[in-house]
């Protein structure tokens, strides 16, 4: 098929490759724009943008769709299908007239399940043994559209956001190019999501990583998990943040909420509102990420100590 490919960060770039290997005509790529990033503010191109141009590909990054004029650059390229991975933007409905075949999107979530803009932390977070992928046609709405096909996928005890995200990825990018051969030939009746079973994630932010240790350990490790790489999950020693990067709930076990205590040699232990937690690997504001054991080498005094809500 004649393609037009929406799509911004790393969890895209696979549903890229997997056209381009299955031979579909990728017309162009749209992404967001270049943005500041680290200490010297540098601007940095979204992965997917980097892809497209390894391939040689036309890359558009517009700020916004609605202009009429972006709207008729993207019509004369006249693609059957538009296909949208974690583009950033909702698509205007003089958008979701073009393709004949329809705009269709990549989800990393089981709908009408986490519809929104955080499926993947919001599942660790829930505590779902499975998520998946659906493959849906998109309408005016925040993922309600019709679905084409789906894919489970389980959550391990040890995936992140990171580590799902990827496998998400990599399910998706072979499920779109199953459904795309398949929407062509007629060999698939879009199913109509049930409204009454959807649920919704929001964006999370900075703030929603910082620990409060009057929760449970298993709601904490959670939180862990979902928010790795970001916006990670913190608390303060000394004056300073220090990320929790690593660690497993002990539910049966009991101290004081934040209280530190020695667990054994190689691991040391956080109190929570019910259980502690067994942290296995830490990052100090300004220093690399270090096991559980040599954090408290380095710092003798942070057993025993009551860190903060």
């Amino acid at each position: 098929m004649r393609l037009v490919f929406f799509g911004s960060p790393e969890f895209a770039v696979p549903a890229l490759e997997h056209l381009l290997v299955n031979g579909h005509q990728v017309a162009a790529v749209y992404t967001q724009p270049d943005r500041p990033a680290g200490r010297g503010r540098a601007l940095v191109p979204p992965p997917v943008k980097e892809a497209a141009l390894r391939r040689g590909l036309p890359v558009y990054q517009p700020e916004r769709l609605k202009d009429p004029a972006e709207v008729e650059q993207l019509a004369k390229l006249a693609p059957e299908a538009i296909v949208v991975a974690a583009f950033g933007q909702i698509l205007p409905q003089s958008v979701l007239d073009i393709p004949p075949f329809k705009c269709i999107n990549v989800h990393p979530s089981l709908l009408p399940r986490f519809r929104g803009a955080a499926p993947v932390p919001a599942a660790i977070l829930s505590g779902d043994a499975f998520t998946g992928v659906s493959i849906m046609l998109l309408d005016r709405g925040m993922d309600t559209g019709p679905v084409l096909l789906q894919a489970a996928v389980l959550v391990a005890p040890g995936d992140n956001t990171g580590s799902l995200s990827g496998k998400l990825a990599q399910v998706g990018a072979r499920l779109l190019t199953e459904a795309l051969v398949r929407w062509r030939r007629g060999e698939i009746q879009p199913q109509p999501q049930d409204n009454a079973q959807a649920t919704y994630t929001r964006p999370f932010t900075k703030e929603d990583g910082k620990i409060d240790w009057q929760r449970p350990a298993l709601e904490i490790w959670r939180r862990i998990r979902a928010f790795n790489p970001w916006p990670g999950c913190y608390t303060t020693w000394q004056g300073k943040q220090l990320k929790i990067m690593q660690a497993v709930p002990r539910t049966a076990e009991s101290v004081p909420a934040g209280q530190v205590v020695t667990l054994n040699k190689d691991c040391l232990g956080i109190g929570t509102g019910e259980g502690i937690l067994e942290v296995r690997l830490l990052q100090l504001e300004g220093k690399k990420p270090v096991s559980a054991a040599d954090f408290r080498n380095g710092q003798r005094d942070f057993i025993g100590a009551l860190l903060p809500d």
